[in-house]
């Protein structure tokens, strides 16, 4: 049987063409007038995962 795409993990991440998996970062979404203009800024980028969490990720996008 094939195995099943999670789709929320679809949709919140993403995987590079060498198997690197890709994501915003955190802390962005509220609470943001206490943090500073250059914080804020560098939270726009995206983060690359850590080896440990890939391969958790890896499982549930089984196709990526």
């Amino acid at each position: 049987m094939k195995a099943k795409t999670h789709r929320s993990t679809a949709k919140r991440l993403r995987v590079t063409r060498n198997g690197k998996v890709v994501a915003a970062k955190a802390f962005k979404s509220h609470l943001l007038g206490h943090k500073s203009r250059k914080r804020k800024r560098q939270l726009k980028k995206k983060s690359v995962l850590t080896l440990a969490a890939t391969r958790g990720v890896h499982r549930l996008l089984p196709y990526a």
